[in-house]
């Protein structure tokens, strides 16, 4: 005798909507309203759950195995291997795949699927490819021994994830679909989302106390009273299918996350909108694994330049492993701070005095409060890129255009003090009349600028500007916190023989984990003393502790050099790499934070097919590449190999192919702009 068994998969860790299966509709978790509704079924013979092995899903376990129903734990990425043996447990001779997101499901529309399986003639039949149902009421029905096949011969991930697309895509199946006789197929009836729910509850709702009402019911609420469908209706089908753990994520990080994140530059958007993996779950040298634990090499931006080192340097981890054993945190201070300060006073002997912060921001923040308390002036001319803070936002109080060139253009500054206006002055890398001009009609008492950024000093720049502030009495500060430990082990100054009043240093500093520092001379430092500058953890443990091992460790292997070298032969592969094809780009940057551009109108464009192509190749990629010593040649000639054919590519659109039939998405957002 045939058996026929329908198998459940769900779990508690859903990406988008965690633990949906078990919140109440109609007063009763969701599984058990849709275990209720499929044991309505005059077809099937047993129904089991296939869920993951993972303890967050035991409260789910319990609950269906109180109800009396079959439990099967698996592997929780690998659905395929899970529902198989969820199949063989259960000696199922014919197996009904029902997701758990799917509360509505209908037992007379799950037994018609069923009856045309068993008329023969066919491996799989579903109602949902193509569908013609509501999302929500998908069925698939197919042989145990196409499972069995499907299991013992796929090898893809997606086709692991995903049960069935092996059945469906690989060729080697008969395949019959039941058609509705009207297309239903845009109504959104899944749970995936927290306004599918909203949907699902109103829905329940409106029919309780019945559970067994049918899908044509549902349909005709729809035509009576639509504004109970409307939460969901911008939602897509089957959109979960086609996305990535990280990906889903991210739609659940910008309902509850402002922004979606803590820092811009590492949005989605700014890479490869709706396709970029977004998070990681782990990270190793220059490769980075996301979410679904597919490897990428980083080939971008690394941490946003922090890990010079390469991700999770062993010498780096192991000290602050051994930091965190003795503790992080004291009412006593730590000692390595001390020890950092002095290493920092070491390598730049202009300085005297040291304070530290977690990032780059604060210790900018940090520097202006020191400096105006140190000369009694409020106005500042700056260049570059500065942070955050309402110091130098202030730029852009009535005239949006003033920060144009350093962060984002028309960057808005909002909830900045309308006091502050007139505080800042921005003038152009290398434009040294404008500075001037600056100095002489206003009463400047700082002067803060980045070293360099894509272009280096021209006509004795650096040294003109170190002569004003000292004839004027103006504080000069270095932001170095990009710059920093690159090209020297220090500050990129030191390599022009031009010494500021004070300094910053972050990024590079600790190889990933938060250290920054201010340095400084004496008699302008000590000004710290007459404000108020103090914050709980900056006082911690980790950071410094990671600072020092990681000064060891590129001061041995002169780490500074390597990238250098390594981003002077990229940036020379990508100029020769766009000759050969014919295409005109300009390069930028340090040499170890290196980058280019496309002389087109489609430049971000290209810059988007780079990212979304590089990305099916196994790198993060775009038009930018910050070094660090884990990119080895062998690397690097891996990444040129992949990157030639794409700039072919982009040859051809610049002949009149159209770049955007090409993309998968949108273009991607514009990055950071700077003055220099």
């Amino acid at each position: 005798m045939t058996r026929i068994v329908a198998i459940v998969q769900a779990r508690m860790g859903s990406t988008r909507l965690p633990n949906k299966v078990m919140r109440p509709i109609a007063g009763i978790p969701m599984i058990e309203v849709l275990l209720k509704r499929l044991a309505q079924s005059q077809r099937i013979d047993q129904i089991c759950l296939a869920t993951a092995d993972d303890v967050r899903n035991q409260p789910l376990v319990a609950h269906v195995q109180q109800l009396g129903y079959a439990v099967y734990q698996g592997s929780e990425h690998d659905v395929l291997d899970r529902f198989y043996h969820a199949a063989e447990q259960m000696q199922a001779d014919v197996v009904i795949r029902i997701t758990g997101d799917c509360p509505l499901i209908d037992a007379a529309l799950v037994d018609l699927v069923i009856d045309r399986f068993l008329q023969g003639d066919v491996d799989y039949v579903s109602n949902a490819v193509p569908p013609t149902y509501p999302d929500g009421l998908d069925t698939e029905v197919f042989s145990m021994a196409a499972l069995r096949q499907a299991w013992q011969q796929a090898t893809s991930t997606f086709d692991h994830e995903h049960v069935t697309p092996y059945l469906r895509d690989s060729g080697k199946f008969r395949l019959a679909v039941v058609s509705g006789e009207h297309d239903y197929s845009g109504e959104r009836w899944t749970v995936d989302e927290p306004a599918d729910f909203d949907v699902i509850t109103q829905i329940f709702a409106h029919f309780a106390p019945r559970l067994d009402f049918s899908w044509t019911e549902v349909l005709a609420l729809r035509h009576t009273q639509p504004q109970l469908f409307a939460a969901n209706q911008h939602l897509i089908r089957n959109e979960g299918a086609h996305m990535g753990t990280g990906q889903k994520l991210w739609k659940r990080a910008k309902n509850v996350i402002a922004g979606g994140n803590m820092l811009l530059s590492k949005r989605p958007e700014m890479f490869l909108p709706e396709q970029w993996p977004a998070y990681f779950s782990r990270a190793q040298g220059c490769t980075v694994w996301d979410l679904d634990n597919q490897a990428y090499t980083d080939m971008s931006i690394m941490g946003i330049g922090t890990n010079t080192l390469g991700y999770g340097h062993p010498e780096v981890d192991d000290a602050v492993r051994r930091t965190i054993d003795a503790g992080n945190m004291s009412t006593f201070n730590c000692p390595e701070e001390v020890y950092l300060a002095e290493k920092l006073i070491e390598l730049h002997p202009w300085a005297d005095m040291v304070r530290f912060a977690r990032s780059g921001g604060e210790a900018n923040a940090i520097a202006i409060r020191v400096a105006r308390a140190a000369t009694g002036k409020s106005k500042v001319a700056i260049c570059g890129y500065h942070g955050w803070h309402d110091w130098y936002l202030a730029a852009n109080l009535g005239d949006d255009k003033n920060l144009a060139g350093h962060l984002l253009p028309g960057l808005e500054p909002n909830g900045v003090p309308e006091s502050l206006r007139g505080t800042i002055y921005p003038f152009n890398y290398n434009n040294f009349a404008e500075l001037e001009a600056l100095v002489n009609s206003q009463d400047i008492g700082v002067i803060k600028m980045e070293v360099s950024r894509n272009h280096g000093p021209e006509d004795g720049f650096l040294h003109k500007v170190r002569e004003l502030a000292t004839a004027r009495g103006i504080v000069l500060i270095f932001d170095e916190c990009t710059s920093g430990f690159r090209q020297t082990f220090g500050g990129l100054h030191k390599l022009y023989g031009v010494e500021p009043d004070m300094a910053m240093f972050g990024k590079a500093l600790g190889n990933g984990y938060a250290i920054t520092a201010t340095i400084g001379r004496r008699e302008v430092m000590e000004a710290a003393q007459t404000t108020f500058i103090s914050s709980t953890f900056w006082t911690e443990r980790i950071g410094p502790t990671a600072a020092l091992k990681t000064l060891e460790v590129m001061e041995r292997e002169r780490s500074w050099d390597t990238i250098t070298q390594t981003g002077l032969a990229i940036t020379e592969r990508w100029k020769a790499l766009a000759a050969r094809h014919g295409l005109s780009i300009n390069t930028n940057g340090l040499p170890a934070l290196t980058g280019f551009a496309f002389n087109s109108p489609n430049a971000l464009a290209y810059k988007t097919l780079i990212t979304q192509e590089m990305l099916g190749k196994g790198y993060l990629a775009g038009t930018s590449v910050y070094v660090c010593t884990a990119h080895t040649p062998e690397i690097v000639d891996g990444y040129f190999a992949a990157l030639d054919p794409i700039f072919g590519v982009i040859r051809e659109c610049e002949d009149g192919r159209d770049v955007m039939s090409l993309l998968k998405g949108p273009i991607c957002h514009a990055g950071f702009k700077r003055l220099n």
